[in-house]
């Protein structure tokens, strides 16, 4: 303590000598406003933020605000503080509140420079201080989010979609409006600037965040958004903008893809801008409907379109493949998963191709002496070895499916009176299923 009194007699003894060249910059009563300033930054280096304290009000009255930009963030540090030890005194706590943002305009107002940094700050004060106000929580974080765009703090656009359905819950504001909320905020979030990884992984957690509370929050009801679109769209279905938006909400609501209003948008989409990602929508759409032969052309689309690209290709191809074998189109499904084999680099992707493979061909049936009767579990084997090979985390479960099917291999005997001898190639032709593969017996 006795350091810091000599370090502020020391500055006090200087302000003689600064007074002339300081008088734009600090105001018509410059000294006094050194003076403070030098008082209350001391108090505050040492973190006596009690002695601090006094010393900034007044130094707050004596300077103008260009005199010091850290003066406003200090003091924004110490209102903070009072906010807490006054937690108790309602009326005492909400004037600290109008301070703290009164401080935080005067900065954006004088400090163009930082503005959005200080708009951001705001908005968490907001967010931590004005939490029970939500009609003056979200008109707030409304101007900080129009002012800021893509730079505004990710978390401010949970707080305020939270307000926002808040508000609807009292019936302040309507579902369009909470709707329009969600929309904007998830459109600047995707747009956010992310250089760093943990920026990123920040940003994607928001996102999925603002979904969750959107969803929960019920305001998207399936039959409100019928009802609220339903005539929009009817009333104008070329327009593909408000299209998007339709197959957007109505994609985040429980169970509301099985409607012709979304079908409907989702077709005016694809046909706007046929593009990969439209018409896989709409294979997911007719998936979802058990519209099969609707649903593969439009994955067929998406596979063959010229704006795909090769690893993109390559997955729609595994669920082409996927989705045949489980709607009983076998051999098409073999076609499929061999495309996407072949199409990928994705040692992952082959694995699970292989595997469909000869889950697909252990499943064949078909007719005829020991050998072409059981001739179709040679060619499982030979898939599920190339799966395993390919991403060995499948190891294990292709190696108990293929000891399973080893006891349907032909004994030795049998094979040996069809001339025929382990290791041998064998062309199998069964059913419009056709390879070649190699001879196994039973050991």
């Amino acid at each position: 303590m006795k350091r810091l009194i000599i370090a502020i007699a020391s500055i006090a003894m200087m302000l003689g000598s600064t007074t002339a060249f300081a008088q734009g910059k600090y105001g018509a009563d410059s000294a006094e406003c050194i003076k403070y300033l030098s008082y209350y930054k001391e108090y505050y280096k040492q973190k006596s933020y009690k002695e601090a304290t006094p010393n900034w009000r007044k130094a707050f009255e004596l300077c103008p605000p260009t005199a010091n930009q850290t003066m406003l963030v200090d003091g924004a540090a110490l209102v903070r503080k009072l906010i807490s030890e006054n937690s108790k005194n309602p009326v005492y706590k909400n004037q600290l509140i109008d301070t703290l943002m009164m401080l935080h305009d005067i900065r954006i107002e004088n400090y163009p420079k930082y503005a959005v940094t200080a708009r951001n700050n705001k908005g968490l004060d907001m967010a931590n201080y004005i939490k029970d106000d939500n009609q003056r929580l979200y008109n707030g974080l409304n101007e900080i989010i129009e002012s800021n765009t893509v730079d505004t703090k990710p978390s401010l656009y949970i707080f305020n979609l939270s307000a926002a359905i808040e508000l609807y819950k009292i019936g302040l504001i309507d579902e369009e409006e909470v709707i329009n909320i969600y929309e904007r905020n998830s459109e600047l979030l995707a747009l956010a600037p992310a250089e760093k990884e943990s920026e990123k992984e920040m940003n994607d957690k928001v996102k999925t965040d603002l979904e969750n509370l959107f969803v929960s929050s019920k305001v998207a009801d399936c039959d409100k958004l019928q009802e609220l679109f339903g005539p929009r769209f009817a009333a104008d279905p070329q327009n593909a903008e408000l299209a998007a938006k339709i197959v957007k909400i109505m994609s985040s609501a429980d169970e509301c893809l099985d409607n012709d209003l979304f079908i409907n948008a989702a077709t005016a989409v694809y046909n706007a801008n046929p593009n990969p990602g439209a018409a896989h929508t709409l294979f997911a759409l007719y998936s979802s409907t058990g519209k099969v032969d609707k649903a593969i052309s439009y994955l067929h689309e998406a596979i063959n379109h010229p704006e795909v690209t090769p690893s993109e290709k390559a997955e729609y191809q595994y669920e082409l493949a996927v989705y045949s074998s489980k709607a009983g189109r076998q051999i098409a499904a073999l076609d499929a998963a061999r495309s996407a084999a072949e199409g990928t680099e994705d040692n992952i992707l082959k694995g699970k191709c292989y595997m469909l493979m000869g889950t697909i061909w252990a499943g064949v049936r078909c007719e005829g002496n020991e050998i072409s009767s059981r001739a179709q579990y040679w060619v499982a084997t030979d898939y599920l070895e190339r799966a395993r090979k390919a991403d060995p985390n499948l190891s294990e479960e292709a190696g108990t499916m293929i000891m399973k099917f080893r006891q349907y291999y032909p004994a030795t005997a049998d094979a040996f009176m069809f001339d025929l001898r382990d290791g041998q190639s064998y062309e199998v032709n069964c059913n419009g299923f056709r390879a070649t593969t190699t001879v196994r017996t039973q050991k």
